[in-house]
């Protein structure tokens, strides 16, 4: 039986004979002989137009999110973050169109340049900004809303082999702090904070802090977050909170055996006057 080679073509199964016969992946690109998706020119000067429009977007998030950045030159020559995905942006439109082997090609080149790896499968708002960004990882089947902020060794991965919803699904006005690990096809609500290093498997809902390994959710609750919140480091410790509530705990049972050791010495007293004293 002829072994089945995976064609970088086309991305379908071919037979060795039908490989070594059939076009090169340079030929097939240059001819534009792959399966593009049911796209009028419309669509394709949408996504175009898209992609300019997100540029503005990005860019202006660095200003608004970073005290730093001073001159625009400056932000986009120097800013990883951006470097990462203005080019991301250019290769989701390449894959939403159906190219194959380019798509991949350019975000491999985005993490050589920067250490960020954007899968061009992904998709993601407006506003995004990646602060620093070294080490950050977003997966295929990865949801990003508007106005979110991650940070270094951020990492959006997947917990799942299948061919299927494996990323998280992140909502508006989101910031992720240094180091912090948001796993499998959950959802992170609006307008959330999740701290440095903390690991989030379970959904979270709108309006909270979630901190620690695995990470617990702190409900601000009627208080809503700001638009650009860059406050990752001004989180609640709830290990602290816990070992405060546990000391108040036992300081209120403290008192409670003193107390009612005192009232018991009273009654005997009384009880027994000075004879009991006596004794």
């Amino acid at each position: 039986m002829e072994k089945f080679i995976h064609c970088l073509r086309c991305g379908k199964n071919l037979t060795q004979k039908e490989q070594l016969e059939g076009p090169s992946c340079a030929e097939c690109v240059l001819d534009m002989k792959f399966e593009i998706s049911s796209l009028d020119h419309g669509e394709i000067d949408s996504f175009l137009t898209r992609i300019l429009n997100f540029f503005i977007s990005d860019v202006s998030a660095a200003f608004n999110k970073d005290p730093a950045a001073n001159t625009l030159i400056e932000v986009l020559t120097s800013y990883p973050g951006i470097k990462a995905v203005l080019l991301y942006r250019i290769a989701h439109f390449f894959w939403s169109i159906g190219m194959p082997f380019i798509p991949r090609y350019l975000s491999d080149i985005a993490r050589e340049l920067t250490g960020i790896e954007i899968h061009p499968g992904a998709e993601i708002g407006s506003e995004f900004f990646i602060d620093h960004g070294s080490g950050v990882v977003i997966g295929e089947t990865t949801i990003i809303g508007d106005n979110c902020t991650i940070y270094s060794g951020v990492v959006l991965g997947g917990t799942s082999i299948k061919k299927e919803k494996r990323h998280p699904t992140i909502g508006d006005n989101v910031v992720i702090g240094t180091g912090a690990k948001v796993l499998g096809p959950i959802t992170v609500s609006d307008n959330v904070r999740i701290g440095a290093n903390s690991v989030v498997v379970n959904d979270v809902p709108p309006n909270s802090v979630v901190v620690g390994v695995p990470g617990k959710i702190v409900s601000r609750i009627g208080e809503k977050i700001e638009r650009i919140d860059l406050r990752h480091g001004d989180l609640p410790d709830p290990i602290s909170l816990i070992l405060e509530t546990l000391d108040e705990r036992i300081r209120e049972l403290e008192k409670r055996v003193l107390d009612s050791s005192s009232e018991r010495k009273d009654k005997y007293e009384i009880f027994y006057g000075d004879y009991g004293a006596g004794i």
